[in-house]
């Protein structure tokens, strides 16, 4: 299973970069094996182009909520339009995508009603996606340690800011790495995203910080294989 981020960003980030950020983070979103697209953003298209994946080869589309900046009307339609289909499952429900076995479960995200996390298998390997929330709930932690996961994609909005309200249903930093020392039973390999551009510094000293607790930082076009 190839994982590629189109986006690492959280919603404070501009849609398109317009030559003011040397790190740009899009809005974020996942394309897996370069057919099932997690998270329609205002970003996507854009992505699809710089990082060289045709439209055409989405076939399935699905949305962890409906913030703007993770589904955007427009890039909904355009995707659509190329052939992508929307599949719109709801939490404790799974759906089947051509290969893709999809358990979709509530997400600890307060300001949306409906948001959801997803648990994708290949029926080989597991991917773990859970951006916007704060701790994983219940049924989605049993989940986790009933199937296993090779790679668990976990929230990091707040960054190293403590004492902050949007910890009630973001994660900072502290509660990542507790989350990860909660589930490395069962959890092969971490990575963040969702970072927002007024809560982090750099990449390169955020990427290190997080590699000494074995967590790995997303950036935008970064793929990996699990």
């Amino acid at each position: 299973m190839k994982i590629l981020f189109l986006g690492t960003g959280a919603a404070d980030w501009p849609d398109e970069n317009g030559g003011r950020f040397q790190e740009f983070r899009r809005k974020s979103s996942v394309l897996v094996d370069g057919e099932l697209l997690i998270d329609p953003g205002p970003g996507v298209p854009g992505a699809l182009k710089e990082f060289g994946v045709p439209a055409e080869s989405v076939k399935y589309v699905i949305v962890t909520h409906c913030h703007s900046d993770h589904c955007d009307p427009g890039t909904v339609e355009y995707l659509l339009s190329a052939g992508a289909e929307l599949l719109e499952p709801k939490a404790g429900q799974t759906c089947r995508a051509g290969k893709f076995e999809i358990s979709a479960f509530r997400a600890n995200h307060g300001t949306c009603v409906g948001a959801l996390h997803f648990l994708i298998s290949d029926g080989s390997k597991n991917l773990f996606y859970g951006l916007d929330g704060a701790w994983l709930l219940y049924d989605e932690v049993q989940a986790i340690i009933k199937a296993g996961a090779d790679l668990a994609v976990l929230d990091a909005t707040v960054g190293e800011t403590e004492g902050d309200y949007r910890i009630f249903e973001h994660n900072n930093l502290r509660m990542v790495r507790e989350i990860k020392l909660s589930l490395a039973p069962y959890v092969k390999r971490f990575c963040i995203s969702h970072m927002a551009m007024t809560l982090h510094g750099d990449h390169k000293t955020l990427s290190a910080g997080m590699a000494a607790w074995g967590i790995e930082t997303a950036y935008d076009g970064m793929e990996t294989e699990i």
